[in-house]
């Protein structure tokens, strides 16, 4: 029995099937089904088995979880301590559209002023709980998530417009990955304008929405100080809908202070800092060139 065998159980039973699972963890279907199958064989029991769209636990799969949890946790924290001399660890998941136009900045000026080994990934909101709990993450970045032993604080207030070509096409609604989040700030807005499923096309990233909306291909949702530059060019026009400008806010959530780690209270405590701020709403600026240091391995989650 390994810690990824019962991390893998955990993610399924938690997620409930083994695609989420796979997403969640950054790994390929067959590796969750492969390490599955061990711990099963390994203990004679099936414990999760599928009903109707989902996984479901088994009498032996719902004693096993808490157990298998604190397991998996213990294990995170156990690699963290190994090696107390090195720089600490913080892994931060975001929004899709955070990751792609924050993430690297944020980070790089945190470690600017704490020597940490900072990573970042993509998580869909739905998987933040237990990507805490587990201690895969230390930090979300993202819209507001509930859950026991979870605290999630605003870090910055922003708003959601509408964009599009001058004189380009209004039948589409384009978005990138975060669209196809229903906790994400995008999805809440096209739910608020009764936009119909056949009428959204989702791109790789955020970036390609915004450029197939300037090419007249449709209308995309935006957070206004990210798309704030193609505004000003003119390449992309604001579009009056009845629901924007929505208010939204930028949420970090982590563990409750008894069990957060002590650079996922520094990070907090960063978020809160004009420099932080300035770099969230304006990121397209960077840092000074003598002051960058390339310290962010991005690993995508989902």
């Amino acid at each position: 029995m390994t810690l990824s065998q019962l991390g893998a159980f955990v993610f399924v039973a938690r997620l409930g099937s083994v695609k989420a699972a796979a997403r969640a963890l950054g790994v390929s279907e067959p590796a969750v089904s492969q390490s599955l199958a061990q711990l099963r064989r390994h203990l004679g029991d099936p414990l999760v088995t599928r009903s109707a769209d989902r996984m479901v636990l088994t009498e032996g799969g719902r004693r096993l979880l808490g157990i298998a949890s604190q397991i998996v946790a213990l294990g995170a924290e156990a690699v963290a301590a190994v090696q107390p001399g090195h720089p600490a660890r913080l892994h931060v998941v975001m929004d899709a559209g955070l990751a792609e136009y924050v993430a690297g900045p944020l980070l790089c000026l945190f470690t600017q002023r704490k020597p940490v080994d900072a990573t970042t990934g993509v998580a869909a909101t739905a998987e933040v709980p237990l990507l805490l709990s587990s201690r895969l993450a230390d930090v979300a970045l993202g819209a507001q998530t509930a859950g026991e032993g979870l605290a999630s604080r605003p870090i910055l207030r922003c708003r959601l417009i509408v964009v599009g070509s001058p004189r380009g096409s209004r039948d589409h609604w384009l978005v990138g990955p975060s669209g196809t989040d229903p906790a994400s700030d995008t999805s809440r807005l096209l739910r608020l304008l009764r936009v119909q499923e056949s009428q959204v096309r989702v791109f790789a990233n955020q970036t390609a929405a915004w450029k197939a909306a300037a090419e007249g291909v449709g209308v995309a949702p935006a957070t206004a100080h990210l798309v704030a530059s193609q505004l000003r060019k003119g390449s992309l026009v604001p579009i009056e809908t009845p629901a924007t400008p929505l208010a939204a806010y930028w949420y970090a959530t982590t563990l409750e202070p008894p069990n957060r780690s002590a650079v996922a209270g520094a990070f907090l405590d960063f978020l809160t800092t004009p420099a932080a701020t300035q770099t969230m709403r304006t990121p397209d600026d960077g840092i000074p060139r003598s002051r960058f240091r390339p310290p962010v391995h991005v690993s995508i989650w989902s």
